[in-house]
C-alpha cells in the first residue's frame, strides 16, 4: 500500500480528521466545527503547529465540508490519499471486524442508523459524500461496537423473551475503538495490567466503562444503544424503562422523548446550566455540584457491578477528554472506589500523571490519552495491505 490514510470522525456538528503516513505517523489533525452553521476549520501539522483557524466560507453541507477536507489532507498537503478510515459506531451483530466499504455493507450500515441516531447519520453521509466525489478512493468502516464481540453470552443477553433476543436486541457496548487502544498500550507500557483486571473509564460527552480481562472486553455498561449505561453530557444513562412508558402515557411523543433522553438530559438536564464539566466546575449554582456528584457516583457505582464481572481488579485507567484533563473528577470517582483498597496521589492527580495512584494503592490507576484515530489508521492500513489476520 502506498500513500497516506485520512480518518474521519463524523459527528452531528463536527468533522475530526487525520492524516498518517504508511507508518502510522501523524503529520496533519484537524477539525471543522459549527456544521450546519457557521463552519470553523482548524488545523495542526504532526507538531502541533497551526496551519488554519478560519471560517470555511460559502460551504454548510458536510458533503461540501469534506471536499474541503479531501483537498487539504491530499494533494495541497503534496501527499496522494491511500484511503480513509472511519469511525462508525454501530457494526450491529455482523460487522464485529473493520470492513472495506461497498455498496452492499453501506446498505446494512443504513438499517442499523435507529441504533445510533446521534451518530450513525453523519458517519453515513460522510462515506456518502466520499463515494460520490471520490469514487475510487478505498474507504474502510472500524467499527465501535467490534471490540465487544469477545464478551460471553451472560453479558450481553437481555431478560427479554428469546425471539426479541434473537431479532438483535442485545448489548452491544460502543468505545471499542479508544478501550482497543488502552489495551495495546498497556500491553506496551504495563504488560501487568494488560494480562489482568482492569476497568477503562472512557469519560467524554459519551461515557462508557469497559471491564478487560486480559485485554478482551468481558462486558461494557454501553448496551443495546449509546444511551445506556453512565450519565453522560446530555444523554441519560441507565433508566428504568418504565420511565419511557410513563412519559409516553403523559403525551410525550417518541420525537420527544428521544430528545430528551439524547439531548437534554444528563449532566445538562440535572443542572440546568450545561453539559460540560468545565463549566459545571466553575459555577456556584448547587444543581452545577448536584450534576457532578450524580456523575460520579453512578461512575462509582456502574464500576462495582464491573468488579463483580472481572472477580477483583487490578487497574483502572482513565481516559477521554472528562478522563484525561479533570483531575476533580478522577479523585471523586476513586474516593468512591477507596474500598477497593484504591488509594490516589494527589499530587501526581492533580498533575495529570500517568500513574495517579499511591504506591502502596492495591488498585495502579493511569491516565491514558484516548486515540481512536491511530486505531482506525492501523485497521485502515491492515485492510487495504491485504492483510488477513
Amino acid at each position: 500500500m502506498s500513500g497516506a490514510i485520512l480518518t474521519l470522525n463524523a459527528g452531528s456538528s463536527s468533522l475530526k480528521f487525520a492524516v498518517h503516513e504508511t507508518d502510522l505517523t501523524v503529520v496533519m489533525t484537524g477539525e471543522i466545527g459549527g456544521i450546519g452553521a457557521t463552519p470553523h476549520l482548524v488545523v495542526h501539522d504532526g507538531h502541533d503547529a497551526l496551519l488554519a483557524d478560519r471560517d470555511v466560507q460559502g460551504q454548510t453541507t458536510l458533503a461540501a465540508l469534506l471536499c474541503t477536507v479531501l483537498d487539504i489532507s491530499g494533494e495541497r498537503s503534496g501527499r496522494a490519499l491511500a484511503g480513509v478510515g472511519h469511525r462508525v459506531v454501530m457494526g450491529g451483530a455482523e460487522h464485529v471486524h473493520p470492513a472495506r466499504i461497498t455498496q452492499a455493507l453501506r446498505a446494512d450500515l443504513h438499517r442499523l442508523v435507529p441504533l445510533a441516531p446521534l451518530h450513525m447519520p453523519a458517519s453515513l453521509a460522510a462515506i456518502d459524500a466520499i463515494t460520490q466525489d471520490r469514487p475510487d478512493l478505498a474507504q474502510v468502516a472500524c467499527f465501535d461496537t467490534a471490540f465487544h464481540a469477545t464478551q460471553p453470552d451472560l453479558a450481553t443477553r437481555f431478560a427479554l423473551p428469546r425471539a426479541v433476543s434473537e431479532a438483535g436486541v442485545r448489548r452491544y457496548g460502543f468505545h471499542g475503538l479508544s478501550y482497543e487502544h488502552i489495551a495495546v498500550t498497556l500491553a506496551d507500557i504495563a504488560p501487568h495490567l494488560a494480562k489482568g483486571r482492569v476497568i477503562a473509564a472512557h469519560l467524554g460527552a459519551g461515557a462508557s466503562l469497559c471491564a478487560l480481562h486480559n485485554s478482551r472486553s468481558i462486558a461494557t455498561t454501553m448496551g443495546f444503544t449509546a444511551l445506556d449505561g453512565l450519565m453522560m453530557a446530555t444523554r441519560c444513562g441507565s433508566l428504568d424503562a418504565g420511565v419511557v412508558l410513563y412519559l409516553a402515557q403523559q403525551g410525550h411523543s417518541q420525537a420527544d422523548i428521544e430528545d430528551m433522553l439524547y439531548r437534554r438530559s444528563g449532566l445538562l438536564g440535572v443542572s440546568g446550566i450545561s453539559g460540560d464539566v468545565r463549566t459545571l466546575e466553575a459555577s456556584a449554582d448547587p444543581h452545577a455540584a448536584e450534576a457532578l456528584a450524580l456523575f460520579t457516583y453512578r461512575i462509582a457505582i456502574e464500576a462495582g457491578g464491573l468488579v463483580s464481572a472481572l472477580g477483583g481488579l487490578d487497574g483502572l485507567v482513565f481516559t477521554a477528554g472528562i478522563g484525561e484533563h479533570a483531575p476533580a473528577i478522577r479523585a471523586a470517582v476513586c474516593e468512591r472506589l477507596a474500598w477497593l483498597g484504591l488509594v490516589l496521589d494527589p499530587q501526581a492527580n492533580a498533575a495529570g500523571a500517568t500513574v495517579i495512584s499511591s504506591p502502596g494503592s492495591a488498585i495502579e490507576v493511569r491516565v491514558i490519552p484516548a486515540n481512536e484515530e491511530r486505531m482506525i489508521a492501523l485497521h485502515t492500513r491492515r485492510i487495504l495491505s491485504g492483510d488477513k489476520t
